[in-house]
């Protein structure tokens, strides 16, 4: 991908145990956090329909943060970014 740039993934544990191989942490290029996803699709496919929904947004038990701040799929990604991918926590 033209102009992409390395980023830090990190991925919840639940996630990255359904796919073989996968780690807990992983570099990426991506200029985007929807490029993001699809580069860690391509490694291991499938993961894109873990994380987002058919809309396609992020979906509702899933949660995608960037240097601490959650984001949607159209945040940009700067270079270095520090990404965590974890499922939500509800209780009550």
């Amino acid at each position: 991908m033209m102009g992409s740039k390395p980023v830090e993934v990190t991925l919840a544990g639940v996630l990255a145990d359904l796919f073989p191989g996968a780690p807990r942490r992983v570099e990426v290029e991506a200029d985007s956090v929807r490029g993001l996803i699809d580069a860690l699709d391509r490694r291991w496919p499938g993961m894109r329909d873990r994380i987002c929904d058919t809309r396609p947004a992020i979906r509702r038990h899933m949660n995608v943060f960037v240097n601490g701040e959650r984001r949607t799929l159209e945040a940009a990604l700067e270079p270095g970014a520090r990404v965590h991918i974890l499922t939500a926590i509800s209780g009550g």
